[in-house]
């Protein structure tokens, strides 16, 4: 009678798990061969739930996330697409309602060509970017092709992610019968998957800004990372902002004051139909300072300074077509 052999891939949920002494950070090659596995279907679903819950117990490092991009971007099948900016939609919003996407669509219609890419309505209670994208006037695009036809006629376009890493999209189901968030929702802002020329980041929770910055920097991205309302790439107008840039290997910090001096009152229920009523012309204190706010953030990231992004956020916001 023969002993079974182990399966390769415990050798990485061992690395993880094997105790406060013993468990430690995968390498960044150990996490590209890792997560090469999970993307080729060559592990169970029990290894699966282990390895997501092990490192969401450990938290991940920025070698990992940048294996994980790097294995992720090896298995693309991506044409070459020109884009400017990277922008991850991931969170969903609760608070407030998604001014960033009237700040997308304004910076697109000034020429700036945004990929939008976000994992569907994964936690209940909160409004997501793909639930809004027909009434805005945003393209859904199911494959590449498409996405390039919608960044040519439009500058904007959005992709779920289940339509060019689908199981990736396996991994951000998983929440709700794991109870937890999996690093799939750190990675898959991180993957700028058309090598855009900026990648916008935004976290939940202040701890992972650096870790997201310095994996970007490893991959040698251009990357902006924030706090956004939300998570969501957005600037609330009512807090401080730091903003942890990465641009050829180069680290540079930046602290945008807030742009109210008192608090704006939260909306007691959100009203999708009113970020059309704001681009029409409807006031809105709150809504178009983050619109403005965030374009601004973009703009940084394309390579303006502050004074000149905001200056220049002002203009596209003022000059809008507000019967499109």
């Amino acid at each position: 009678m023969t002993s079974p052999s182990e399966h390769p891939f415990a050798e990485f949920v061992r690395i993880l798990g094997k105790g406060k002494r013993g468990a430690r950070d995968l390498t960044r090659e150990e996490a590209r061969q890792a997560m090469g596995m999970l993307l080729d279907g060559q592990t169970e679903d029990t290894q699966l739930g282990a390895f997501l819950m092990l490192l969401r117990h450990k938290e991940e490092s920025a070698a990992e996330l940048a294996g994980f991009t790097e294995a992720v971007r090896q298995r693309l099948q991506a044409p070459a697409i020109a884009v400017d900016l990277d922008w991850p939609s991931y969170a969903g919003k609760k608070r407030h309602l998604p001014w960033h996407l009237l700040a997308a669509r304004c910076l697109a219609a000034n020429g700036v060509r945004i990929l939008i890419h976000g994992a569907g309505a994964h936690t209940a209670g909160r409004l997501y970017t793909e639930q809004l994208l027909e009434p805005l006037g945003i393209a859904r695009c199911a494959d590449w092709a498409q996405v390039g036809l919608a960044l040519d006629r439009d500058k904007l376009a959005f992709i779920p992610l289940g339509a060019w890493m689908p199981v990736l999209q396996r991994m951000i189901d998983l929440r709700n019968v794991l109870g937890l968030r999996s690093p799939i929702h750190s990675l898959a802002r991180i993957l700028n998957p058309l090598g855009a020329r900026c990648g916008l980041q935004s976290i939940f929770h202040p701890g992972y800004q650096a870790v997201h910055r310095a994996a970007s920097s490893l991959l040698g991205d251009t990357a902006i990372v924030i706090k956004g309302e939300g998570g969501e790439v957005e600037v609330n107008p009512d807090n401080a902002l730091q903003l942890n840039g990465t641009r050829a290997g180069q680290d540079w910090d930046e602290d945008w004051p807030a742009l109210s001096a008192q608090r704006h009152v939260k909306p007691a229920s959100l009203e999708p139909a009113h970020l059309l009523a704001v681009w029409r012309g409807a006031p809105d204190a709150y809504g178009e300072l983050a619109v403005q706010a965030t374009m601004a953030l973009a703009l940084r990231g394309l390579g303006l300074d502050r004074a000149a992004a905001f200056e220049r956020a002002g203009q596209y916001w003022a000059q809008r077509d507000r019967s499109a």
